[in-house]
């Protein structure tokens, strides 16, 4: 059965009111906001390291799969 978390607000729905507020997804342990580990770059070699950062985020909150 599926639950919904929802209440049909017109307002939308909220997780984790603050950055410090734990949250995790599909059986992922539950961890604060993630902060960036690299500063925004320009050339090809920031970007890729962004998108491992992103990546690792991603993972990390259980969103994708590692």
């Amino acid at each position: 059965m599926t639950e919904q978390v929802t209440y049909n607000s017109p307002d939308g729905a909220q997780m984790g009111k603050s950055a410090t507020e734990k949250v995790g997804f599909y059986g992922a342990t539950p961890v604060v906001q993630p902060a960036p580990a690299v500063a925004v770059g320009t050339d090809l070699a920031s970007v890729i390291l962004e998108l491992a950062d992103l990546r690792a985020q991603l993972v990390a909150l259980g969103l994708i799969a590692s």
